[in-house]
């Protein structure tokens, strides 16, 4: 038998023994694991930044665990089980995929992905933005919303374009905080800026959560540095000046 089936099969069985036997099992709710599975997905984001294929591996099968877990529970209502979910994307990704398993050609990564959008909309959607999900985070959701409108064809040419975008909403933001307009406007011209660096970033194949974090990452490592410099020093943060303080901040650059 496949080693791949024995394994999967033997995770099922486990579901069942603690669902039945295991008080704190037997009391999870789609609801109550919700949460949790929001945070093993960030887990498993983590560990793919860091590049830890070993941590990578256990976030994957902690994900695994729950897609079995909501599977479960919804057996015991009667709703779906395990098999109902992987044949539903086994189907899916078959019609999807009409460039594999019918004759249409697919000649790059770009035709597939513009093909998939036809074909979610021939299946009833009413609009190509309608499967990014509201509770996306901003930026992400940014990134998805114009993945999403660069696959029926509405997307600008070339990343020239995209960066005199950015430059024109950049300016426009100044313009507003010159001239002391309201926050509601400074707010907004804000958000254009950012969505136009959202949009810039997929012409220069850069993912912007996954730079926006490594740069959130690069700066922990080096303020905690800074802190550490400094209680080795005797001295508080506060007490310090910033020129003081750029000191072990660029020791901490050039370490890296």
């Amino acid at each position: 038998m496949d080693r791949r089936l024995q394994a999967f099969e033997r995770l099922l069985k486990i579901m069942d023994e603690l669902r039945a036997g295991c008080p704190w099992d037997k009391s999870q709710t789609f609801e109550s694991l919700r949460y949790l599975t929001i945070e093993e997905t960030y887990e498993l984001s983590d560990a793919i930044l860091e590049k830890d294929l070993d941590e990578m591996r256990g976030e994957l099968g902690d994900l695994m665990l729950h897609i079995v877990f909501y599977s479960k529970i919804a057996s015991e209502k009667g709703a779906f089980d395990m098999a109902d979910v992987l044949e539903g994307i086994c189907n899916k990704l078959v019609l999807r995929h009409p460039h594999i398993y019918g004759d249409v050609i697919a000649k790059d990564a770009a035709t597939v992905k513009e093909n998939w959008e036809k074909i979610k909309l021939s299946q009833g959607k009413r609009s190509v933005l309608e499967g990014v999900p509201l509770s996306l985070p901003a930026v992400v959701k940014a990134y998805r919303i114009q993945e999403k409108a660069r696959g029926v064809g509405f997307d600008w040419e070339e990343p020239h374009q995209v960066l005199d975008k950015v430059k024109e909403e950049l300016d426009e933001l100044k313009f507003e905080i010159e001239n002391h307009s309201t926050h509601e406007k400074i707010e907004a011209e804000f958000g254009d800026l950012l969505f136009a660096l959202v949009n810039y970033s997929r012409f220069i194949d850069v993912n912007p959560e996954d730079a926006l974090e490594r740069t959130n990452k690069k700066f922990i490592h080096r303020f905690k540095h800074l802190e550490n410099r400094a209680k080795e020093s005797g001295r508080l943060l506060h007490d310090m000046t910033l020129a003081e303080m750029d000191v072990f901040w660029n020791e901490a650059k050039e370490a890296e």
